[in-house]
């Protein structure tokens, strides 16, 4: 299906959005991306590298004209702008965003809806890409980051059929492979899987620094602690929100993996050996199968 909108406004110039914003210019998704970032600096810097075709650092004169808006700020900044972006939008403008927590950002439109009655859109389909970097900001932007990525939309029960096909072609056309799932299905697996990992690197890294070997724990540090901890040199800022606006199934996760870890703790101090070669092996082959899924 060929689609190509005159106008497409990307709040927030990131990674994420100023991939987004380069993968619609080089597919023909838009005649138009318009890019709106709160850091004037930014605009300025992704009209440089040519990430948009303009800048608007005006929220109102930005949305103007527009066929399709996404939101690309941090988690919690997300939810703020939805809130106020619903109120200022035709109703058949399609909505979007990229948030990896949606139940906050799912709750924050469908007050925005009540609070706006019958003038409010619904044609909000909320979107989630599995891609990204430990580096941040436009200059690390590329128009390859979703190719072979999957990207999770989490529709509503009440949502647009066509808000929601054109959201999967902008994905599609931009490389990646396009799921669906509902919003709490979604936002308990990115807490195992993304969230969860980003905690235990920071917390790894933290407590280590601390250490009164620290300068020789890093000076020796091998591949293995280099790759474990990779995702540690991710933003701060940005987990912060994400560990807050999905806190509960963060929550969850860590109690989880805490009693996975005291468990480990005590075969260690026991000196079960079977126990922790179970573990490894029950592990490594759930890893294993993990790749070969991937690899599929």
């Amino acid at each position: 299906m060929a689609i190509s909108l005159s106008k497409v406004t990307v709040l927030g110039l990131g990674l994420i959005g100023g991939s987004l914003c380069r993968a619609m210019r080089d597919s023909g998704f838009a005649s138009q991306v318009t890019g709106y970032d709160r850091d004037t600096g930014v605009g300025a810097e992704a009209l440089e590298l040519d990430v948009i075709d303009e800048f608007e650092a005006r929220l109102d004169v930005a949305l103007e004209g527009a066929n399709l808006v996404v939101i690309a700020t941090p988690t919690l900044v997300a939810a703020e702008l939805l809130a106020d972006v619903v109120g200022k939008l035709p109703p058949e403008v399609v909505l979007t965003d990229v948030a990896s927590v949606k139940q906050n950002l799912v709750a924050a439109y469908q007050q925005a809806r009540e609070q706006r009655g019958s003038e409010a859109i619904a044609r909000y389909v909320p979107g989630h890409p599995i891609a990204g970097s430990e580096r941040s900001g436009v200059s690390a932007s590329r128009p390859d980051l979703f190719d072979a990525h999957r990207v999770i939309l989490t529709p509503l029960a009440d949502g647009s059929e066509d808000a929601l096909t054109l959201v999967r072609r902008m994905w599609e056309l931009a490389g990646a492979e396009v799921v669906e799932m509902p919003v709490a299905q979604h936002d308990a697996i990115l807490a195992a899987t993304s969230h969860l990992p980003h905690i235990l690197a920071f917390a790894l890294v933290d407590a280590l620094s601390r250490s009164d070997l620290s300068d020789d724990i890093f000076r020796f540090a091998a591949g293995g602690f280099r790759d474990f901890t990779r995702i540690a040199s991710s933003n701060p800022v940005m987990w912060r929100d994400i560990s807050l606006a999905n806190r509960d199934q963060l929550v969850a996760a860590i109690d989880d993996f805490s009693e996975h870890l005291a468990a480990l703790r005590e075969a260690v101090a026991a000196g079960d050996g079977k126990a922790l070669e179970t573990t490894f092996s029950d592990a490594r082959t759930a890893r294993e199968d993990f790749i070969r899924q991937q690899q599929s």
